[in-house]
């Protein structure tokens, strides 16, 4: 590898840890413009506001999509509406501290259900790494004593197992397969509006977006922007150049640094005090996930040292792997 790449690599890195950041951020943000009754409102004002831009910037793309591509990505963005709606529901009724935490749970669950898919077994270090996450969860959402964890923490964990859901089916969905990221994004963002749309007209789901916007603040109005602008359009585009600089893999473990940033700001930020037992679950969480990926990461590089197809991605060689294996590069921002 040249002195150059090396350096665009180590530049690109910044902007990534600045999404990883941000992302940690999201669910402070959310918090603090949400609540139980404008949960569907605050969605649709969301992403309206960002699928528009990515419709205008990716419009030449959208139209090169083949018909099963465009129902491919509309059966995402209600996987991808579900996603949202159980995490934003779920921050709701927890800490900021806790929904980050328990949203990193993906990373292990979904090389678990990979390989349940796939048929193969995961190294048992790998199930180790698992099991310490999962006693860090559980020790995490008991605060100051054991008690049976709130309604907002298990609505985070279904929404961990939904994106890992999310992540299965768009890396094994062949109707997607060739379809650019940014078509993609767009296409789940904007089914995912229309799934929330939806839901806004239908009777008891909460006050309706127009109700929701009437009752903002500049504050709320704000923080709508932030998770509009920096922790979804802002997020993805920096995912798309660093790929193309760097690798998804390299992408992958700086954007796995979200937790530790949801983690601090919350304590630091919300005053979040999530008790001794917290404390050492969320040391467990993120020891757990870090292990875990890193395993998972060695196995998959692993798998591909038989093939025999190389391809350059930023500048570095790297081996096809023998099988799709998911990455990041097409998942809309938090």
């Amino acid at each position: 590898m040249s002195a150059r790449s090396v350096r665009v690599g180590r530049w690109a890195d910044l902007p990534v840890l600045l999404v990883a950041v941000v992302w940690g951020s999201s669910y402070l943000a959310a918090k603090g413009v949400t609540t139980a009754g404008t949960v569907v409102g605050v969605l649709v004002l969301r992403f309206a506001v960002v699928v528009p831009v990515l419709v205008a910037v990716g419009w030449g793309r959208l139209r090169a999509l083949s018909a099963a591509q465009v129902r491919g990505g509309a059966v995402l963005g209600v996987v991808l509406a579900g996603i949202f709606l159980l995490e934003t529901y779920g921050v709701v009724h927890t800490s900021a501290t806790n929904a980050g935490l328990i949203i990193s749970l993906t990373m292990v669950f979904t090389p678990l259900a990979e390989s349940r898919v796939r048929g193969t077994r995961l190294p048992g270090a790998f199930l180790a790494a698992a099991g310490v996450s999962v006693a860090g969860v559980a020790l995490l959402t008991q605060g100051a004593g054991f008690t049976a964890p709130s309604g907002g923490d298990l609505l985070m964990l279904g929404a961990a197992l939904a994106r890992t859901v999310h992540v299965l089916a768009m890396a094994r969905m062949e109707s997607v397969r060739g379809a650019d990221s940014m078509s993609l994004t767009t296409l789940q963002l904007a089914g995912a509006v229309v799934v929330f749309g939806a839901l806004a007209v239908v009777p008891g789901t909460g006050a309706s977006p127009w109700a929701t916007a009437g009752g903002f603040d500049g504050g709320d109005w704000a923080g709508l922007l932030y998770l509009s602008v920096l922790c979804t359009l802002f997020a993805f585009f920096v995912q798309m150049w660093a790929v193309r600089r760097t690798s998804p893999s390299r992408v992958s473990l700086l954007l796995g640094t979200e937790p530790v940033w949801a983690a601090l700001l919350g304590v630091a930020l919300a005053g979040d005090r999530p008790g001794w037992l917290g404390y050492v679950g969320a040391v467990l969480v993120l020891a757990g996930t870090g292990w875990g990926r890193t395993v998972a990461d060695r196995a998959v590089r692993s798998a591909g040292a038989g093939e025999t197809g190389v391809r350059a991605e930023g500048g570095q060689a790297t081996r096809t792997p023998a099988r799709h294996t998911p990455d990041t590069s097409g998942t809309p921002g938090r």
